[in-house]
């Protein structure tokens, strides 16, 4: 986080001229005797030097008098958000969200929060998530409005709430989890009272959809320290609400068997890809698939003699939680499907690193198909031992695996290997009509490409008479 300027003053006057499209608007509203003020996470955002084109503000305007000032003004406007008291404008590469003074509250049974229109910016501030969110700046003449203290929150990096946390928490439930999102990608530090009230509410979770909860995930770990948050939601009891996999992965010590804590090594993973991300670009599918590619170490967890311990095959069985945890937040499949690939591939490495042959490297090539380069980068990431030794044993064999796939991507086209024959030639070869047979013969003459490398026509033609011939098909 920067440091906040010392002339609070200065930087304000920097923020309106970085938007000279808000001033404008601004100068509407004036004059249509209304109220507008910067608002929220634009404000903080301003105050930490990166404020972008998406702007939140706030207004005494009703949404139908919002409407009637920047239907002529904006280049595109929507009311998707109108019931919700929010009107959205564009103008030039500026994006607005413009909210009549609200408060929201949930019921005790109710998944949709209740919207209210409150009469001052003040009430309006009050009923928002923290203190480094609740502030604003009336435009045009831009005075700075913080009633909770907000600025020197920031400046503390001190996470509170307007409100007492049980109210604020109350309001709105995803706000427990928005605070570990804010953790994660603010580096602030809770309350003591932001902690306790998360566990002590924990539960009200259930009641907010699988969709708003899939979103704060979302940002916990596309933030630049996905593992705070993430921590935070399990040290409060928090994530089992809705991944209870991962507070699952503290598996216990004892004396006896002694093992790697695999909830830690998980958030080390998870970092270490978030760190190897462009800071503009996070691989979301990726740090998910990171933050996955152990839970089915519980299930598989078995113990052998000597104090050890083995999880054979969690690989396929945490691929199918991911799935259906994925399914149940309600991520698209196009989001899922990558995810859940990559865990079940993420020990392919292991298998094959003690004498990784041609016909291996092809196989991992074109299993992998475009996740290839995800998949090495799982792959590093997944060695967080703290033995130099072994670290740099697995650094050489990944380094030697990628130089084996440059060789042979040099001399094949690795990522498009197809069998070397096709449906067609395969009916006419054998005579008979399309149906599983053909299939069959495909996969057969695929593995042998595999195993082989390229396979001139001919010869093809030959594997083929001689696989059928063992099958009795009648081939030419």
């Amino acid at each position: 986080m920067r440091k906040l300027p010392t002339d609070l003053a200065a930087r304000l006057r920097d923020l309106v001229r970085l938007s000279p499209v808000v001033t404008d608007l601004a100068n509407r509203f004036e004059a249509a005797g209304h109220q507008i003020y910067l608002v929220g996470g634009s404000v903080r955002d301003a105050l930490l030097g990166r404020l972008g084109a998406d702007l939140d503000l706030a207004t005494d305007a009703r949404p139908e008098e919002v409407l009637e000032i920047v239907r002529p003004w904006s280049d595109a406007h929507w009311i998707v958000g109108i019931a919700f008291g929010t009107v959205g404008a564009q103008k030039r590469k500026v994006r607005l969200e413009i909210t009549t003074f609200r408060g929201e509250r949930y019921r005790e049974d109710s998944r949709n929060p209740e919207v209210h229109h409150v009469p001052t910016i003040e009430a309006d501030l009050a009923r928002r998530d923290f203190t480094i969110n609740a502030m604003a700046l009336r435009l045009p003449d831009r005075t700075f409005v913080d009633p909770h203290g907000g600025l020197a929150d920031l400046a503390a990096k001190r996470l509170r709430t307007p409100l007492t946390p049980a109210e604020s928490f109350s309001d709105d439930p995803l706000r427990m989890l928005r605070a570990a999102r804010f953790v994660a990608a603010l580096g602030v530090s809770p309350d003591a009272g932001v902690v306790d009230a998360m566990r002590a509410q924990r539960s009200r979770l259930g009641i907010v959809s699988a969709e708003r909860i899939r979103d704060e995930l979302t940002k916990i770990l596309e933030s630049p320290a996905p593992s705070k948050g993430l921590d935070l939601a399990t040290q409060t009891g928090l994530s089992e609400q809705f991944l209870p996999e991962l507070p699952a992965l503290r598996l216990e010590q004892d004396p006896v068997h002694r093992h790697k804590d695999v909830y830690r090594h998980t958030l080390a993973v998870v970092d270490k890809i978030a760190a190897s991300d462009p800071e503009s670009e996070p691989d979301t599918v990726l740090r998910m698939a990171a933050l996955l590619h152990d839970v089915g170490k519980p299930a598989t967890r078995r113990f052998e003699g000597e104090g050890g311990v083995s999880f054979h095959h969690h690989e396929v069985v945490g691929a199918q939680i991911a799935e259906r945890r994925l399914r149940e937040l309600r991520f698209p499949k196009d989001f899922a499907d990558p995810v859940v690939a990559l865990i079940e591939m993420h020990l392919r490495f292991h298998t094959f690193r003690l004498g990784w042959t041609d016909s291996a490297v092809r196989r991992y090539v074109r299993d992998a198909g475009g996740l290839l380069d995800r998949l090495n980068r799982l792959v590093r990431a997944d060695c967080t031992t703290r033995n130099p030794f072994r670290a740099r044993q697995l650094s050489s064999a990944m380094d030697e695996l990628e130089a084996r796939i440059a060789h042979l991507a040099a001399e094949e086209d690795l990522k498009r290997i197809r069998p070397p024959l096709d449906g067609h030639e395969v009916m006419s070869r054998l005579g008979v009509p399309p149906g599983p047979v053909i299939g069959e013969a495909l996969h057969h003459l695929l593995d042998l490409r595999l195993e082989r490398g390229e396979i001139p026509r001919e010869e093809a033609l030959r594997l083929l008479d001689e696989w059928a011939a063992e099958r009795g098909l009648g081939a030419r």
